[in-house]
């Protein structure tokens, strides 16, 4: 079996696992990603505690891309400071781009590296990002301190 063979069958299985995707409970931040040009939609649920994401959720619809990308996203980033997830972030944005090639920095990406080619099919870029973007905007809105009343 080919790489890109492997690869495919990642994202497949990936697309169709329940593992998570529910509800979080206690999350702390909770955002809201939508892909307009095809109707993808998720909903992030992370619990950050002392800079660390404990756990991580999502709910939503969308294509196979988008929801195996959320669900490895997740994977990927729980347990994980904050500031490592925000750096695995611009790594998997920046492979997608082809802006990260290097093999050593692809590793740290692990299973996420299965959409390093999707640049090659462009309508489906925005369905790979969509959880990514979504964990940038959550990550941003935490990190800005609360404005007191």
């Amino acid at each position: 079996m080919g790489l890109e063979q492997i690869y495919t069958q990642i994202i497949t299985e990936n697309s169709r696992s329940k593992e998570h995707k529910y509800t979080l409970k206690d999350a702390t931040q909770v955002e809201e990603g939508v892909n307009p040009s095809c109707g993808d939609e998720i909903s992030l649920q992370l619990r950050v505690k002392d800079g660390v994401i404990e756990d991580a959720a999502f709910l939503g619809d969308g294509c196979a891309i988008s929801q195996a990308s959320a669900s490895m996203m997740i994977d990927l980033i729980k347990g994980k400071t904050v500031q490592q997830a925000k750096h695995l972030t611009d790594l998997f944005l920046g492979m997608i781009k082809g802006e990260v090639t290097d093999d050593d920095q692809l590793e740290e990406l692990e299973d996420t590296q299965a959409f390093q080619n999707i640049s090659h099919m462009p309508a489906r870029v925005k369905c790979a990002v969509l959880g990514w973007h979504t964990l940038q905007d959550a990550i941003s809105k935490a990190e800005k301190p609360t404005e007191s009343v």
